[in-house]
């Protein structure tokens, strides 16, 4: 299945971002359960945590070489599975 990608990222309020995608999916995604742990605590100044910026249209990405794939997000988003996402997930392979 084909997946979106990502055409708009603006960052919010508490480390939220407003997120619009190719297939006119649009939302918020709030990332503040990762702000201050592990390479996430350069968000503690939170201007690195603006400095978004979008990567081929699929990873959102930070300095200090923090991303997020845009899977994930789509899925934060809609709401949906990764088997909804990726139907060959649920498929069931023959063994040798």
């Amino acid at each position: 299945m084909y997946t979106p990608k990502i055409l708009e990222a603006l960052p919010l309020t508490n480390y939220q971002i407003q997120l619009k995608f190719t297939d006119q999916t649009a939302g918020v995604v709030d990332l503040s359960h990762l702000a201050g742990k592990g390479v996430f605590t350069s968000w503690n100044n939170y201007v690195n945590f603006k400095a978004v910026s979008i990567e081929c249209g699929r990873r959102l990405a930070w300095p200090d070489e923090i991303e997020i794939d845009a899977d994930s997000l789509y899925l934060k988003v809609t709401g949906k599975t990764p088997e909804e996402l990726f139907p060959s997930l649920l498929e069931n392979y023959a063994h040798a």
